[in-house]
């Protein structure tokens, strides 16, 4: 009898051993910093919406893409945007066993792509990255001393990286010095292939808004069609670095040609579609979810107050208070 129990405890034993550990989807949502602190009736709908993660997101500012200084934590700054705001916010998170991602970003005057940063001497490409270290260390060590699950070192920075591939390698360095856990960055769709560093992180990061339908109202069948061109090259790209693929942003506006150029958040487009922002939406967590390459992501963008969020009439990028919503609560909850 005996016998026959280590027998069946062995066959047991190596057969789960055998099976392929598969870490939980970060199922999770851009938590857009506020003025004020936050308590749990603003945690508690990322809970409802079956969410796991949340990225936290602090600013630094800059005055134009030729300036070297950036501008943060200071007391002109929405409280959400600050190291006190940020540290609050992930407490109150981390109460509702939510896991976090800090994913400080940097504001260029009047919105301009934070890709074209580029300084106009070497002078001044010194100061900038001693200001940009500065700006990400002090947040790599917030993310330390709360135990944060994730730190994105940066976010759609292709013209800094490409300009100063060894400051990068050598910030990596510096935020592990301080930071143990996952690192990634936030490339931009049609950046991260060249992103230089990826092998020195721990996932591909992409804000992933990859054109997939010129329809007016995309249906789910061809956004899916359109995610057949993107899908392969991912899968490829994951395997080569042996690197999963995090989503560090994902979403549509409930906008016409929502799948067309997922980036655009200009005033010009007013019509209100909720329909294609559903389709394309169910499109994408068919399309990539359950792939093993996949990692997960999260959505842009979730909003503190989450009754007044959104809504019917909105045709911007959150879910909240549209039928998109419980698409990614019912998503969330598999």
């Amino acid at each position: 009898m005996r016998t026959l129990f280590y027998i069946l405890f062995s066959v047991f034993f190596i057969s789960c051993s055998a099976a392929k550990y598969k870490p939980l989807k970060i199922n999770g949502v851009s938590f857009v910093a506020s003025r004020h602190a936050i308590d749990s009736t603003h945690t508690k709908p990322v809970v409802n919406v079956n969410a796991n993660a949340a990225a936290i997101m602090p600013f630094g500012f800059i005055r134009d893409i030729n300036h070297p200084e950036i501008i943060h934590n200071t007391d002109r700054q929405w409280f959400g945007e600050t190291r006190a705001g940020a540290k609050q916010y992930i407490e109150a998170l981390h109460k509702e066993h939510i896991e976090v991602m800090i994913k400080p970003q940097i504001w260029v005057s009047h919105g301009v792509f934070t890709g074209l940063l580029e300084m106009n001497s070497e002078a001044d490409w010194k100061v900038f990255e001693t200001s940009y270290s500065n700006f990400i260390l002090e947040y790599a060590e917030l993310a330390e001393e709360l135990n944060v699950e994730v730190f994105c070192i940066g976010t759609e920075l292709e013209t800094f990286v490409k300009n100063r591939p060894e400051y990068w390698h050598q910030l990596i360095k510096s935020i592990r010095s301080v930071y143990t856990g996952k690192l990634t960055y936030a490339a931009n769709w049609d950046e991260f292939w060249r992103t230089p560093f990826w092998a020195e992180l721990d996932y591909i990061g992409i804000d992933a808004y990859f054109p997939v339908s010129d329809m007016q109202t995309p249906s789910i069948e061809d956004c899916l069609k359109g995610w057949e061109k993107h899908k392969m090259g991912l899968k490829e790209f994951s395997e080569k670095l042996n690197r999963p693929i995090v989503f560090t942003e994902f979403g549509y506006r409930s906008v016409d040609y929502s799948g067309k150029e997922p980036w655009r958040y200009d005033r010009s487009m007013t019509s209100v579609n909720l329909e294609a922002q559903s389709n394309a939406t169910q499109a994408l967590f068919e399309a990539v979810w359950d792939e093993e390459w996949f990692a997960g992501g999260y959505l842009w963008k979730w909003f503190i107050k989450h009754h007044d969020a959104g809504g019917m009439k909105d045709n911007q990028f959150t879910p909240q208070n549209k039928p998109v919503e419980q698409i990614i609560k019912v998503r969330y909850q598999e």
